[in-house]
């Protein structure tokens, strides 16, 4: 019987079993992929918003050769922070439920179960792209996750979103030589897109480097093009591949099984205590961007850490009581 279970491994997660292990609680963390899975999975080449010392976690610093860290040096300090805490992660160990049944919880992975008098989901969001709901989108040249833009070479590809992932997806391919078009839903670049790159994409699309269809959604994909509905008319474009940089969303099917409610409407945010981050099953805690639900821009690793204090200082006033 743990004192607390952390499902995911992300920053956030490791947060909470560094402030676990200071507060001696007895803790795990289950990790369904690898260490810091979803920075793991972001491109080779990402650049992160925040300067190091905002990323950092368990006071272990974090020294970056450039004024914003690489999804490189990231991968490299996280595991430094695992090792530096000696922290209990089971690796490549999936949740797929858990279930609160005579005042404790039981935690089935896709391994083993255990249990836990309290639990915490820290599971972010990146694992699972929104997706655009449209006949073709199964097809293998679509992908809702990009990695580098060498494959891409010389291919005629259609990039699906006008916020800081597809910008980036558009012009890294670009400039390895691919003929780039992009679907954005709204009027411009989203506003939140780094300042140092809107001008270059803007700059490339006024020059026609780029072609972009705005206010403008994909209604179907062929084998070998992309049909595009325009302010001016349905467009059909050939095409080799589709990057839909979409966005993505939090487990809900794990969150609904676990009983959390959801409220905000389309925002679906799991119901939590905005101090204590306890949801509405007693003992059940969220932490991270999860706690966002679809609005995936309010939480990020600097603005969350201190969910973790937070957890743990909950639970550890519940047992002096």
């Amino acid at each position: 019987m743990y004192d607390l279970i952390i499902v995911g491994a992300g920053p956030i997660g490791l947060a909470c079993a560094i402030e676990a292990k200071r507060q001696n609680l007895n803790y795990i963390v289950l990790e369904k992929g690898t260490l810091v899975d979803s920075i793991f999975n972001y491109p080779l080449n990402m650049v992160f918003f925040s300067t190091s010392e905002r990323l950092e976690i368990g006071d272990v610093p974090f020294i970056s050769h450039g004024m914003k860290p690489t999804r490189t040096e990231a991968l490299e300090y996280y595991r430094r922070v695992k090792t530096s805490h000696s922290l209990e992660v089971n690796l490549y160990k999936e949740v797929t439920s858990v279930e609160k049944q005579d005042g404790a919880f039981n935690v089935f992975t896709s391994k083993n179960e255990y249990k836990a008098k309290n639990v915490v989901i820290a599971t972010g969001f990146f694992m699972y792209p929104n997706l655009m709901g449209v006949p073709g989108e199964e097809l293998p040249k679509v992908f809702h996750y990009y990695k580098e833009p060498h494959p891409f070479n010389e291919q005629k590809i259609l990039v699906v979103g006008g916020g800081n992932s597809g910008v980036d997806v558009a012009l890294e391919t670009y400039r390895r030589g691919a003929e780039v078009t992009m679907v954005i839903r709204s009027d411009k670049i989203d506003d939140g897109v780094k300042y140092w790159v809107r001008p270059d994409i803007e700059n490339r699309i006024n020059e026609g480097s780029i072609t972009a269809y705005f206010n403008s959604e994909v209604l179907e994909i062929t084998p070998d093009t992309v049909i595009v509905q325009t302010p001016e008319g349905i467009v059909t474009i050939e095409n080799d591949f589709v990057l839909a940089m979409t966005g993505y969303k939090p487990d809900y099917n794990l969150l609904e099984k676990s009983g959390i409610a959801l409220t905000g409407g389309e925002k679906k945010i799991p119901h939590h205590d905005e101090n204590t981050f306890e949801t509405n099953i007693s003992g059940l805690y969220l932490a991270g961007v999860v706690c966002g639900g679809m609005d995936t821009g309010k939480w990020f690793i600097e603005n969350s850490r201190y969910h973790a204090k937070n957890i743990v200082g909950n639970i550890k006033s519940k047992t002096r009581k």
